[in-house]
């Protein structure tokens, strides 16, 4: 999802409220997968993590330390019973691919952390209920890893999961309130495809499910 397309599904959201959680919780998805990224020894790759996952999980006691992530989610995310130790459950799913090889268990864990956005009522997918919300993440991480994968037997694993989940979030109705959510599903469902970003065809369909919540 180029950062036009992401523009595009934050106008989705149900309120100005609902699309700053959104916007923050991708940023920490960003942060997260960055930290990974620029990290070449797992031990390491381990500490730099579960840093996240302990700065997120003080924010239910004190205010967050200079870092623009961590202050966009003290400020859009956590307040009416959402919980710094729960949005650091993002980071398990992150923590998962620092095992050598990646099996069906760690791609799983891996979605988890797309249904921990989605299925946050601050960023409307709590208006969605458990399903289409959960698959729509699931499928929406699990396709944004495969394309990063350098193990072709790791990188198709997690294409035929992200596939099923995309496949059952996107045949389901989306309600209004969770529709930035649902385009998520269906651009990643595009991109599997081979729909290249930012082309009309992904522009087209998610001003239809915007209209339809199909």
């Amino acid at each position: 999802m180029i950062d036009a397309e992401r523009r595009l599904v934050m106008t989705y959201a149900p309120s100005p409220g609902a699309a700053a959680a959104l916007e923050a919780l991708l940023a920490l998805d960003d942060k997260l997968a960055e930290t990974l990224r620029t990290t070449s020894e797992p031990m390491l790759g381990q500490i730099r993590v579960q840093w996240w996952h302990d700065a997120l999980s003080r924010l239910d006691a004190a205010p967050p330390p200079p870092e623009p992530v961590l202050q966009g989610i003290a400020r859009d995310v956590v307040r009416d019973g959402i919980t710094g130790a729960r949005v650091a459950e993002m980071v398990e799913g992150w923590q998962s691919l620092l095992q050598a090889e990646l099996d069906d268990a760690a791609l799983t864990l891996h979605g988890a952390r797309g249904a921990d956005i989605v299925r946050d009522r601050r960023s409307g997918g709590g208006c969605c209920g458990e399903r289409p919300a959960g698959a729509g993440g699931e499928g929406w991480a699990l396709a944004d890893l495969a394309g990063k994968l350098s193990d072709p037997g790791e990188a198709a694993a997690a294409r035929r999961m992200a596939e099923a989940a995309l496949d059952e979030a996107c045949g389901a109705p989306w309600s209004r309130n969770g529709r930035a959510l649902g385009a998520m599903a269906h651009l990643a469902r595009m991109e599997l495809a081979g729909v290249a970003p930012g082309s009309p065809q992904r522009t087209g369909r998610v001003l239809w499910h915007r209209i339809t919540g199909r």
